[in-house]
């Protein structure tokens, strides 16, 4: 697998709760990260010492930030409708040349900046609210 593009990471949304993926448009930068907790069950009795870990215990999660062009798209109202909501619909991440990773999300975080002499920006983030499924491409 060669270099890829940095355009081609999407973050879409289900517009309407019937599966109908579109990408959040504007977005400039876009960020995933997986996350998972140990569980310690290191004892007296641990082999040499060493720090023993409870596999498949612990929390899992996912999180997905984005920066880009403040847009006023049907996807701009959509975020912006989801963090007031308090909402958790699917969204999907495509990672290029990896896979696509799809769940429910809630919007943690929503920004907007501009400035006199630039355009106006938005950030948004997202934090994983349910059991994910990675379909490799």
């Amino acid at each position: 697998m060669g270099a890829q593009n940095g355009k081609d990471l999407l973050v879409k949304v289900d517009m309407t709760a019937d599966g109908q993926f579109e990408t959040i448009a504007g977005l400039r930068a876009t960020r995933i990260s997986f996350n998972a907790e140990s569980v310690d069950v290191t004892s007296l009795e641990s082999q040499g010492g060493w720090r023993e870990l409870l596999a498949g215990a612990g929390v899992r999660s996912a999180n997905i930030s984005g920066s880009g062009i403040f847009r006023d798209a049907g996807t701009d109202e959509r975020a912006r409708q989801l963090f007031f909501d308090g909402l958790t619909p699917a969204f999907q991440v495509i990672i290029p040349d990896f896979g696509i990773v799809e769940g429910p999300f809630q919007v943690t975080a929503l920004e907007y900046a501009g400035s006199h002499n630039g355009e106006a920006t938005y950030e948004l983030s997202l934090a994983s609210a349910g059991a994910l499924v990675f379909t490799a491409i």
